[in-house]
């Protein structure tokens, strides 16, 4: 008898236990630059995301290592860096990874829910989740896939096309949205993430993903947020002493390079712009339920993109590419009321943080043991006023769009530093001063010292590649493109 009361104790101390852990709210978009954010940027409408960086902190200098989607997601997905997690460019997420997001967090406790677009091989790899919702934008990269949001939309709309606006997933053009908002994936994301937080009654904490597919084009906010645009000072795209080399590309909607003009570019971060007004409408709705629910305070939600959009900066566009506008994201921290911060709230912090550095900071606050081979550090070191961060990151990606962007970069968000290893071409930009990378100054005799010290951290990076990244001791320059590292798994 008194076996079996132990044997319940035991079980109700669990119990106990697994409710005490903060719930997880992992909140991410699509293509969204680290400028378009209110707290970086005075034009953008973003109350939401700013109230939630006054509860907590954001980091101005957060970058996504490897600029596309998919390995993007691998960094983010497995804590791990570009050469380590093995995706060096576009390419599949691996079915399977030793450590993993979702499923490190079910392992300890959790119930794991993604909502929204995981862009994973297969499309219905779980990698963990208890279940997934999904938003694909409508691809189809599994035999007979469809979507979660293209089966609801069937339902509500028999007689619609999701697709009726008429702009395609890369294209730089943009349209208001011509079907009812609630038609829209991004109000869906939103519903289906409150409908499930309002059902949710297990006795285990929650750690939900919720990913919305836009600001990735096609670049189409319903009109009522256009609206608020009107007459707003848009920025203009940057463009570097050394972009003219871009200009004269091919014409194509979807092109990776090309000068369409001022007014093109306006346009398109005009409708870029509302779209992301649109998404912080929902993430508004969706943090005043967890509000109501009693399910905020104590929680770590963790905003963050993929990677950024050039828009026209420097005649390039959507992403893939060593500038801000492609690797600089917006991060935003908030801790459980739990935790012991040494850090004001709504602080901007300067540290580099980079994807990797998700999964260690969840780690962390559920309480889960730290895993050593993993690259990534926990962001709550920084809250807690730990001085031992990193003084750069790096970035990355191989091949994609022209044989010519293929490089490496090093950054600690003031100083850049770029080598292309088709060409052996560099670059070093001085962020302080000039933000848009528009003064290349390799050749500038001021900065001599500075890009000594950053081709020798680049060298240090590599070296563990050895070849043909480094030979002989040097920096090197070759033709073959490396797409996955001897780390990804087979």
């Amino acid at each position: 008898m008194k076996k079996v009361f132990f044997i319940l104790l035991a079980m109700i101390c669990v119990s106990v236990s697994a409710q005490d852990k903060p719930h997880i709210f992992l909140i991410m978009t699509d293509q969204q630059r680290g400028d378009c954010i209110g707290k970086e940027n005075s034009t953008i409408i973003t109350p939401n995301l700013d109230k939630l960086a006054e509860d907590g902190v954001w980091f101005s200098n957060g970058y996504s290592s490897v600029p596309s989607c998919t390995p993007a997601r691998a960094g983010l997905l497995t804590g791990m860096s570009p050469w380590n997690h093995g995706m060096l460019g576009y390419y599949k997420v691996a079915e399977k990874y030793k450590y993993e997001m979702p499923q490190m967090l079910r392992d300890n406790g959790y119930y794991t829910i993604g909502i929204g677009k995981m862009h994973w091989h297969p499309q219905r790899n779980l990698h963990g989740f208890h279940q997934t919702i999904l938003d694909e934008s409508g691809r189809v990269e599994s035999d007979g896939f469809e979507s979660d949001y293209r089966s609801w939309f069937r339902t509500q709309a028999p007689q619609l096309n999701p697709d009726a606006t008429g702009i395609g997933w890369n294209e730089h053009r943009a349209g208001t949205y011509v079907l009812a908002e609630n038609l829209h994936p991004t109000y869906w994301t939103a519903q289906t993430a409150i409908d499930f937080v309002s059902d949710y009654d297990e006795d285990k904490p929650l750690f939900m993903k919720v990913s919305f597919a836009r600001p990735h084009s096609p670049y189409d906010p319903p009109k009522r947020f256009l609206d608020m645009y009107d007459g707003a000072d848009i920025p203009k795209p940057y463009m570097g002493d050394w972009a003219g080399g871009f200009a004269n590309y091919p014409e194509d909607k979807d092109a990776a390079f090309g000068d369409y003009g001022v007014e093109h570019a306006l346009n398109s971060r005009r409708h870029y712009y509302a779209a992301i007004t649109f998404i912080d409408e929902q993430i508004g709705r969706f943090i005043t339920y967890l509000k109501e629910k009693g399910m905020y305070d104590n929680a770590l939600i963790i905003f963050v993109s993929d990677h950024g959009d050039m828009m026209g900066d420097h005649n390039h566009w959507r992403k893939t590419y060593s500038y801000e506008g492609s690797t600089h994201v917006p991060f935003v921290l908030k801790w459980p009321a739990s935790e012991t911060a040494s850090v004001s709230v709504n602080s901007e912090l300067e540290h580099p943080v980079e994807l990797r550095d998700i999964l260690p900071t969840m780690l962390d606050v559920a309480d889960i043991s730290e895993v050593k081979e993993m690259d990534g550090k926990s962001l709550m070191d920084i809250v807690r006023g730990d001085n031992g961060w990193r003084e750069y990151i790096d970035l990355e990606h191989a091949t994609t769009y022209d044989k010519h962007n293929y490089w490496c970069a090093l950054t600690d968000g003031k100083v850049k530093y770029v080598w292309f290893f088709r060409t052996g071409d560099e670059q070093l930009f001085d962020l302080t001063s000039d933000k848009g990378e528009e003064l290349n100054l390799v050749d500038n005799s001021d900065y001599k010292k500075v890009l000594k010290i950053w081709r020798r951290r680049m060298l240090d990076h590599l070296k563990e590649r050895g070849e043909p990244y480094v030979k002989k001791g040097k920096l090197n320059v070759f033709d073959q493109n490396i797409l996955v590292s001897p780390n990804y798994p087979k």
